[in-house]
C-alpha cells in the first residue's frame, strides 16, 4: 500500500504585486504532525488555505498522492480544515450543525457525531443554539467538525483559541492518537505548548520563505 503524501512544489502566492509566499517546497507524510510558526501576516493562514484548496497558488503545484490540486482534482481528498474563525448556522444547535454537514457525504451518523462531541467536551452543550456559544465552544465545534468523519488529513489554524486548558490538553492527546493512526496533521500555532507537545516537524515562515527549523531554537 502506498503511503499518503502531499507535495508542495515551488508554490508561490502573490496578491497583485504583494508577495506572500515564494517557492515553497515541502513533503507531508502520514504519521507526522507538522507545525508552522511566524509573525502575523507572514502567510501561515494563506499556506493552509492553499493546501485546503480554498485559494489557488500563483505558481507551483500542490500534489495529493500524485494528483495535482486544481488540475487533476478540485478538492483535496479526505481532508478537513479549521481555518480562522469557525462559522455555523446561528439558530441551529451544535449537534444540528454537525448533522447537516455529515448528511452531505453520509459517512457517519448520530453515534459518531455524539462520540466526537464527547471527545471535545461539548456533548453537554450539543442542544444549545450556536449563537449562544462562547468563543471556546465555537472553536470546539469547529474541531469536532474536522475530526468527526475520520479524515486522513487534518489542518488546523490556531485550534485552541479560547479553549479552556483541560479541553485543550484533551484535544492535544486526541491529535497525538490521530497521528499514531497514520494521519497527516498540519497546524499553525503561536502557543509554545502546542509546538512542544504536538509537533514533529516545525517550519518557520519569514520574509516569504518557509524553512524547517529546530523548535529549541525559537524560545
Amino acid at each position: 500500500m502506498i503511503n499518503l503524501k502531499i507535495e508542495l512544489r515551488n508554490v508561490s502566492k502573490r496578491f497583485k504585486r504583494n508577495i506572500i509566499l515564494e517557492d515553497v517546497n515541502i513533503d507531508f507524510e502520514e504519521g507526522q504532525i507538522y507545525g508552522f510558526i511566524g509573525r502575523n501576516g507572514t502567510g501561515k493562514t494563506v499556506l493552509l488555505k492553499l493546501i485546503c484548496g480554498y485559494m489557488n497558488a500563483t505558481s507551483g503545484e500542490i500534489i495529493f498522492d500524485g494528483k495535482i490540486l486544481n488540475k487533476d482534482i478540485n478538492i483535496p481528498p479526505s481532508t478537513r480544515c479549521l481555518i480562522e474563525n469557525p462559522q455555523f448556522l446561528p439558530y441551529k444547535t451544535g449537534y444540528q450543525n454537525l448533522k447537516l454537514l455529515a448528511d452531505i457525504l453520509k459517512l457517519i451518523g448520530k453515534k459518531e457525531i455524539d462520540e466526537t462531541l464527547k471527545k471535545v467536551n461539548l456533548y453537554e452543550n450539543k442542544d444549545k443554539k450556536y449563537y449562544k456559544y462562547s468563543l471556546g465552544m465555537k472553536q470546539k465545534l469547529g474541531i469536532a467538525q474536522v475530526l468527526m468523519e475520520n479524515p486522513k488529513v487534518i489542518i488546523l489554524d490556531e485550534p485552541f483559541n479560547g479553549v479552556e486548558d483541560e479541553t485543550a490538553q484533551q484535544i492535544r492527546n486526541l491529535l497525538i492518537e490521530e497521528k499514531q493512526k497514520g494521519k497527516i496533521i498540519i497546524l499553525a500555532s503561536h502557543i509554545k505548548e502546542d509546538i512542544d507537545v504536538l509537533v514533529d516537524i516545525l517550519y518557520q515562515i519569514k520574509e516569504h520563505k518557509v524553512e524547517k527549523i529546530n523548535s529549541s531554537c525559537i524560545y
